[in-house]
């Protein structure tokens, strides 16, 4: 318990910049929330078909872990968040994640371009699958694979 007690405790530069923080109350249907801002911002979407999501973003220092790499949690956010998009239907309510499997193949560091390619594996009834690969835009090197299943409401047939 001592050990993780250590190794979660806070520098005085992370505790002072933690405590810099500022957030206003989120204003839903107005604005982006503090995990919308935090999480997300920076991804670009470059190409969107049926079935099929592509986007890029560049490593932040934000989204990084102590060694400097494209933190897990940070990587388990961008299966969780590309991989809903390539199934939202509008009009719908947002799928609710069943299960996440991912493999972390590499590291990325700030300031890598990264390439997130996310498709439907397959779909029946309203359960979806979804593969996301999240790549090195420069070296094509794979850092993570993704099976990101979901379930919601299916468009009626009627």
């Amino acid at each position: 318990m001592e050990k993780a007690r250590e190794f979660l405790k806070l520098s005085k530069e992370e505790s002072e910049s933690v405590s810099d923080l500022s957030f206003h109350p989120h204003r839903i249907g107005h604005e982006s929330s503090f995990y919308e801002e935090f999480s997300a911002r920076g991804i670009r979407i470059d190409r969107v078909e049926p079935g099929l999501v592509t986007c890029s973003m560049k490593v932040p220092p934000r989204l990084t872990d102590r060694n400097g790499n494209l933190a897990n949690g940070a990587i388990a956010n961008l299966v969780d968040e590309v991989g809903a998009t390539v199934v939202y239907v509008e009009g719908l309510p947002m799928n609710v994640s069943v299960d996440m499997c991912i493999c972390f193949l590499s590291t990325a560091k700030v300031n890598d371009e990264l390439e997130i390619i996310a498709k439907i594996l397959g779909q029946k009834g309203g359960y979806k699958g979804t593969i996301v690969l999240v790549r090195n835009k420069a070296t094509g090197e794979l850092i993570a694979e993704g099976r990101h299943s979901m379930f919601g409401k299916h468009a009626s047939k009627m």
